[in-house]
Order: C-alpha cells, then structure tokens, then sequence
C-alpha cells in the first residue's frame, strides 16, 4: 500500500513538472471556446464578457463589471497567435477609460496546455495561472491559481452563462 501511495505521490510530481512547458503549441482554436456573449455576478454586482470567434492570428473581447448600476473595471482583452502558442494580453481601464497599467503595458500570459473546452496560461512573471473552462454549453469559468506549498491552488474567479 505504501508504495501504491509513493508512485502515485512520484507519478503526481511528475504530472505538475510537465504542466509547466507545452507538450505541443496551442493555437486560437483552443481558445474559440470563450466565443460568444456571457454573463454572471462579480462583487455583488452584473459582470458581462464578449469574445469574437478566431479570426487570422487574433481573439478580441472585453469583461465589464458593474455595481450599483455603474462601472467599476473594464478589461479588454486580445489573444494572439505566436509560435509558442497563443498569448493572452489584458488591459484594465477605471471608470471613464482610465487605464491601469501604463499606455505601452498589459498583462500577458503564455500558454501552457490545452484539452477539449479547457486552457491553461500563466502570467509573464510566473505568479497566476488563469484556466479557461467551459463547463457544458452554457457555461463559461475563469479560474485564478497561485502557486502554495509547490502547488497550484485555483479557484472561480468568474462564473458566466451564455446570454441567448
């Protein structure tokens, strides 16, 4: 039993270590799972997210988070294809278009791997991975993890369903 234990404890290592490099190049075609219009609550408050279908060597969308019937962020985001694989790029503007980050700055994050109706990328500096999920075919889920103990913590960050 205990050796059961320590191949599945060595097997499970192994399996996160390889997360961490594509097995193979992602393309926009493993993203086309977040097209359409989607909607949900964030901080008590209407989140609404829109993504084109891909579309040459990009993906277009934005995320609007409201409360109290106002605007509290925007994020616009931009998919694009490179050899590695997509890279997901994201700006985020306050009330009135006030950006974030700086005029020439996003947010970027490097495909890792992708299987059906699920992608995983991570954050530049190596600090957030974010998983896109469809969870049937009205369904969309943000995940945010951070690294803990040497593993990967995720949890929904956003909850959407498709606005017919």
């Amino acid at each position: 039993m205990l050796l059961v234990f320590f191949a599945s404890f060595l097997l499970g290592g192994l399996n996160t270590q390889a997360q961490t490099a594509p097995a193979k190049p992602g393309t926009l075609a493993d993203m086309a799972l977040l097209e359409g219009h989607w909607q949900g609550r964030f901080n008590d408050g209407p989140i609404e997210a829109s993504w084109t279908a891909p579309a040459g060597d990009n993906i277009v969308g934005y995320i609007r988070m409201m409360k109290d019937n106002k605007v509290t962020l925007y994020e616009l985001f931009a998919f694009e294809q490179t050899e590695r694989g997509p890279v997901a790029l994201v700006k985020h503007f306050k009330p009135g278009l006030i950006g974030v980050e700086e005029k020439d700055k996003s947010d970027r994050y490097g495909f890792i791997s992708a299987e059906k109706d699920r992608a995983l990328f991570e954050k530049e500096d190596g600090s957030i991975r974010i998983i896109y999920e469809k969870r049937g075919p009205d369904q969309l889920v943000i995940r945010r993890g951070e690294s803990k103990n040497g593993a990967w913590a995720f949890s929904d960050l956003f909850v959407f369903n498709r606005v017919r």
